[in-house]
């Protein structure tokens, strides 16, 4: 008998094929729905007996029919850090949130990973919902895309218990790779036009301060690069502990030493989102609290000047006389009579502040810095700033010379040069901020080269010094001349009195 050849094979086989679709054509047009569906139900159970493989599928909607689900854009990130290695068919999209083009798979495209051994496949498909005009395309439910993930049925405790989590978390922090980060301020209450309206505005965060080009000093960068990134990978031992996952940075110093660009590192160190939150707008200890609840994971809470902001600053009232509470009571309530009823003005106390900061609320949420920044950390209430609230304090002062070695290198390129010595010298005997060593180095025409800035800083040095002598001056001779005048009192009011004395002594002996 003669085997029969590769051609007739298939010819035989796409018989066969045409045949059993002709025949499940008439099933579809003639049997009753309802019979095709207990014939599919019971042939699907019956297959699973033989079939060794499990299938979970992840929809794109599920419930809220407006809502993207949170599981199937984790699986989209996971799955494009490796579908352009593997995948043949791609696709290009721009998040809505993200600040890079993302590449993923195609539909009906096919990829495979690897876990633990375990060889699983997955393929974005899509169903048309039956029964729909093309009137109706435009409805999301036409067409439902959805993963599918297919393994063998002795990986099931594998996939189940550890790979689906993995997949979600690596594809969580893909997401917040990319990202766009986003600088948050407040609104007034009064501008929010309906319950929807979120509390917070935005603009895309691009800030380009790093800890790299900060006037810091080697050690204390290191330092605080440290304390941040220990901090973001701790969310098993906050938890362990029984803490909030978050932490409080107090930055104080002089203007101009850099605390604003101090955060916005961290927020780049972290690839955190800001918000600024702005005291002043805020109406009361309540919407406080909201605009805490809106706030999300993985971004920095920054009240910029806490000094300023509101009357939060200074001690709190010790108890007085009896006298001065009725004098108290009284003035309240003439402040009350005559106090307009000002909508703007804001009720924010300093009890609300330190609740929002470190109580119950403060727990809404994880992986959150709370930075406060301030001129002046002797103004500040001790219960605002103890720890456990602002868990590390962080001085910036004047510029150091290690600081100017980072900054001549930003901005003229220099490591090193012989103009060196002699700034090193002069900074030591006086104090410039970080911000005005910057200005100063700065070119400002294009016949600016480094020698001259060089030379231009180093007038601005000598010329500071000469105004702390002379001011080191002249506050020595007001001090002498205030000493001078105290010792003419101290002299005249002897004179006087040794003159009382002897008026008293003359009018003693004439009496006799």
């Amino acid at each position: 008998m003669v085997p029969p050849t590769m051609t007739q094979m298939w010819a035989t086989m796409g018989s066969t094929l045409a045949s059993f679709m002709f025949v499940w054509a008439i099933i579809r047009q003639y049997c009753p729905y309802e019979l095709r569906r207990f014939l599919e139900k019971y042939s699907l159970r019956i297959t699973g007996y033989f079939y060794p493989y499990i299938k979970i599928s992840i929809h794109e909607f599920t419930g809220d029919r407006l809502k993207r689900s949170e599981a199937y854009a984790a699986v989209e990130a996971y799955l494009s850090s490796n579908t352009s290695k593997s995948a043949k068919r791609l696709k290009a999209e721009m998040g809505k949130d993200s600040s890079n083009l993302v590449l993923s798979m195609d539909e009906y495209e096919r990829v495979t990973d690897e876990f633990h051994g375990a060889n699983v496949w997955w393929v974005l498909s899509k169903a048309v919902s039956p029964g729909r005009s093309m009137s109706m395309s435009y409805y999301p439910e036409q067409e439902k895309r959805f993963y599918k993930l297919t393994f063998h049925k002795k990986y099931r405790e594998i996939i189940t218990g550890s790979y689906l989590d993995h997949v979600v978390k690596q594809g969580k922090e893909i997401r917040v790779r990319n990202r766009q980060r986003k600088l948050y301020t407040n609104s007034p209450g009064y501008k929010w036009p309906s319950y929807k309206q979120t509390m917070w505005s935005h603009i895309v965060f691009e800030h380009p301060a790093t800890f790299e080009t900060m006037a810091l000093e080697p050690e204390k960068k290191k330092e605080i690069i440290e304390d941040l990134v220990t901090f973001s990978k701790s969310k098993d031992f906050y938890a362990r502990i029984g803490k909030a996952w978050k932490r409080g940075y107090l930055l104080y110093g002089p203007p101009g030493t850099g605390k604003s660009t101090m955060i916005a590192a961290m927020a780049n160190l972290l690839s955190y989102d800001v918000y600024d939150l702005e005291l002043t707008a805020v109406k009361d200890n309540t919407e406080l609290r909201k605009l805490l609840i809106e706030t999300t994971s993985k971004s920095i809470i920054v009240i910029e000047d806490i000094d300023c902001s509101l009357d939060l600053t200074g001690q709190r009232k010790k108890k007085a006389d009896k006298g001065c509470v009725e004098d108290e009571i009284v003035k309240a309530s003439k402040e009350r009579i005559k106090e307009p009823k000002e909508e703007g003005s804001s009720k924010v106390t300093l009890s609300g502040l330190l609740n929002f900061i470190d109580g119950l609320w403060s727990a809404c949420g994880g992986e959150r810095l709370v930075v406060f920044t301030t001129n002046y950390v002797e103004k500040l209430d001790p219960a605002l700033i103890r720890r456990g609230r602002m868990d590390k304090h962080i001085e910036l002062s004047y510029c150091s010379f290690e600081g100017f070695k980072v900054l001549a290198k930003n901005y003229l390129k220099l490591e090193s040069h012989q103009m060196f010595d002699m700034i090193h010298k002069l900074m030591g005997e006086t104090k410039m901020t970080p911000a005005d060593v910057a200005e100063n180095l700065m070119p400002k025409s294009p016949q600016d080269d480094p020698e001259r800035c060089l030379s231009n800083f180093i007038q601005a040095l000598e010329q500071l010094l000469k105004e702390e002598e002379e001011e080191e001056e002249e506050t020595k001779k007001k001090a002498e001349e205030i000493k001078d005048i105290d010792t003419t009192k101290k002299q005249t009011q002897e004179n006087k009195h040794v003159e009382i004395q002897n008026d008293l002594g003359s009018n003693r002996t004439t009496s006799f």
